[in-house]
């Protein structure tokens, strides 16, 4: 049996939390971690967009190699040589729509950027020279003409 802790006249008392003190503790860092936690989310989700943003761009490079030598783009991406999801699986590419003088790319969020509604999906439209950039979330479409203010498509 230990004996109780008392504090003299010369002597301090003990030091240290009490269950309460530390019960106030855990609470004010949930707080905190729940108000953080959404804005990292997002901020990540929106790191992740370069992976979509560089897959279009590589599949738009490989429809111009395309079109130098063909009498119109490609319809799809396998002549193009390219796989229908991004290296990290976050998008999956397609080629909505394709002639001689445009053609039209997108990239859709899959997995875990799925999560990312407010641009699910990115586009990519070039038009006899005249490139175009928009994106849509997922329960809209992108509008018309393709027109992004830099909400999917800014490096911010």
């Amino acid at each position: 049996m230990h004996p109780r802790v008392r504090s003299t006249p010369g002597q301090p008392a003990a030091r240290g939390f009490t269950l309460i003190e530390l019960m106030i503790a855990v609470v004010v860092a949930g707080v905190l971690a729940s108000l953080a936690m959404p804005a990292f989310f997002d901020v990540l989700r929106k790191s992740r967009r370069s992976e979509g943003v560089a897959a279009l761009t590589a599949v738009q490079q490989a429809q111009e190699r395309w079109r130098a030598n063909n009498a119109s783009y490609a319809t799809g991406l396998a002549p193009l040589g390219i796989l229908g999801t991004t290296s990290g699986g976050r998008y999956t590419l397609a080629v909505v729509g394709a002639d001689a003088t445009s053609y039209t790319l997108s990239a859709t969020a899959a997995g875990t950027q799925a999560a990312d509604t407010r641009c699910a999906t990115l586009l990519i439209r070039a038009t006899a020279g005249a490139v175009l950039y928009g994106s849509a979330c997922s329960t809209c479409t992108a509008p018309e003409p393709l027109a992004d203010p830099g909400r999917c498509w800014s490096r911010d």
